[in-house]
């Protein structure tokens, strides 16, 4: 076994005698229990999740949907970038989502605009769908869908082989489709990115790389 139980642990007693859980000699990647919990991995702000050490090739045609909740109005969601110029990022900019994508002829957005800035951020669950077929982009927040003109239709693939950072990226990192470097705080879950029929589901407690990210519990929808 190489990952941590997700779980809650208390009241440890060793030979009768009990553990002061509240003062350890050291500590990683271990938050307090939450009183109310639910599904989901929680960003505390400052920090991400990488996943797929070896590279992902997001090439012509990829479909991210996952589910987020905050009450942050600014916020990386998603970000793959190569060393050049092509990636694809998705964010969250003054109560904005945003999907950008560049398949090396420049960048292009689809941005998905609430009718209240907070309207997103307001601590519930919402889903996201962003979808790069060839030169088109989409965005679907919440069943509402959002499409966006791209002038350079000869370009067609993102060709990246780099981890997928997901709530942040460390700063020695390039990521040339996301304009914000605000870590996510909140809760993420359900993320699926698909290729054809092939759909993949990431655990990220299996994260090559995870800091300030709690996975599998989140604290009970705030107030």
């Amino acid at each position: 076994v190489t990952h941590s139980i997700p779980a809650c642990i208390g009241n440890m007693t060793i030979n009768s005698k009990q553990l002061a859980n509240e003062s350890p000699v050291s500590i990683f990647a271990v938050n307090k229990c939450y009183v109310t919990v639910q599904d989901g991995t929680f960003f505390d702000g400052s920090g991400f999740v990488a996943l797929v050490r070896e590279g992902y090739k997001v090439r012509s045609d990829v479909n991210i949907t996952l589910e987020f909740r905050t009450t942050a109005v600014h916020g990386v969601l998603l970000g793959v970038s190569s060393a050049k110029v092509d990636a694809i990022g998705l964010e969250i900019v003054n109560g904005k989502v945003l999907f950008h994508v560049n398949n090396g002829a420049g960048r292009i957005t689809a941005a998905y605009e609430p009718r209240g800035t907070n309207s997103l951020c307001d601590g519930k669950w919402h889903k996201l769908q962003a979808n790069k077929s060839k030169h088109c982009i989409s965005l679907i927040i919440d069943g509402n869908l959002v499409k966006t003109d791209n002038p350079y239709i000869q370009s067609t693939s993102a060709d990246t082989n780099n981890p997928i950072y997901v709530g942040g990226y460390p700063a020695d990192v390039k990521q040339n489709c996301l304009t914000s470097k605000s870590s996510f705080r909140g809760c993420l879950r359900n993320l699926v990115l698909t290729k054809g029929q092939q759909a993949e589901l990431f655990d990220f407690s299996r994260a090559f790389d995870l800091r300030g990210a709690f996975p599998h519990s989140c604290p009970g929808a705030e107030h």
